[in-house]
């Protein structure tokens, strides 16, 4: 059974980072398209960053040279590092899996609980 769990969301000031961290059971992110999406108030869910088998990243254009998607296949997990956060990266950040690569508008086939992330002025 696929288990993807979500850690080190908060509050921050806008400006500041977080990393968030997803540990994956049941599958090796190492032969799995790993992702991040988030869920903003009164958003849809919108996907954020992908790594890739090969490790080819793809970023949401909101998030293109703030964040970074990495992996640790000996720790078979995901993290996403978010820096120069804004008020509009305020939402709830899922970490996903697919066993194929597609691009960010295509819902993975499996899901985490989601950790909350919400940036203040």
């Amino acid at each position: 059974q696929v288990q993807l769990v979500e850690s080190g969301g908060g509050s921050v000031q806008a400006g500041g980072s977080l990393r968030l961290s997803c540990a994956a059971s049941g599958l090796t992110v190492s032969s799995f398209c790993m992702y991040w999406f988030r869920q903003s108030p009164g958003e849809e869910r919108e996907g954020v960053a992908s790594i890739g088998t090969n490790n080819y990243l793809t970023y949401a254009k909101s998030v293109e040279g703030r964040f970074t998607v990495s992996k640790d296949n000996a720790k078979n997990a995901v993290y996403l590092q978010m820096n120069s956060l804004k008020l509009e990266d305020t939402g709830v950040y899922y970490c996903a899996a697919d066993s194929r690569c597609r691009n960010l508008r295509y819902e993975p086939a499996h899901w985490g609980q989601g950790t909350q992330v919400t940036v203040s002025s």
